[in-house]
């Protein structure tokens, strides 16, 4: 990654994603975070028109956009692809959600932590090699679930299964909304960890 050093933005992007990329630093992480949160979220919010929604696609932007920091390349300015990240994160989500019921067991089973939002199965009248296939996939993704920390999981749990808003989520755990996201954006990293493993011990 050369430094672009075109415009103080840049310059400025530039020197938190070399100390992300070169030194994990995390304050540099939640700094470019912090930069670009609002923005992406008001852009998602005017795509999918609900606001869970569009919180969900944006900390999958950016979980996307750190697991594959080492892709970016300066000729392009960051927030450029970050909102090309989001937006293909949306259409992928509208494309999905708009075919069938929701599960998060999909793309959790398949491993692609840039695409762990709630999902659905293709086909609304599986046969019955599909739903021997669907509850085995769910077996294996309540499997991974269990395994995750207490905290996490109660996350995982409490949005994908019992479907609670981010609010109401904070309300019964007693901590912020902030602490609802990060620790969601976490269990989701974990268990597409989780189910790579189980994939390829298959």
């Amino acid at each position: 990654m050369e430094n672009p050093c075109t415009t103080d933005k840049a310059k400025r992007d530039y020197v938190l994603l070399r100390k992300a990329l070169d030194h994990n630093d995390q304050q540099a992480y939640a700094e470019l975070m912090r930069l670009y949160r609002d923005s992406i979220y008001f852009m998602l919010i005017k795509i999918v028109k609900n606001s869970d929604d569009a919180e969900d696609l944006t900390l999958e932007t950016f979980g996307k956009a750190f697991r594959y920091l080492d892709k970016y390349t300066p000729q392009y300015a960051f927030s450029t692809w970050l909102y090309r990240i989001a937006v293909n994160n949306s259409i992928d989500y509208i494309r999905h959600k708009n075919n069938s019921p929701q599960y998060i067991d999909d793309d959790l089973y398949t491993g692609t932590a840039e695409q762990l939002i709630d999902r659905s199965q293709t086909n609304p009248s599986p046969t019955p090699e599909e739903e021997v296939i669907i509850k085995q996939r769910m077996q294996m993704l309540r499997s991974a679930v269990q395994q995750l920390p207490e905290k996490y999981r109660k996350v995982i749990e409490l949005r994908y299964y019992d479907e609670l808003s981010y609010e109401e989520i904070s309300d019964m755990l007693n901590i912020t909304l902030s602490n609802v996201k990060i620790q969601l954006l976490r269990a989701k990293n974990m268990l597409s960890q989780l189910m790579v493993n189980v994939r390829n011990a298959i």
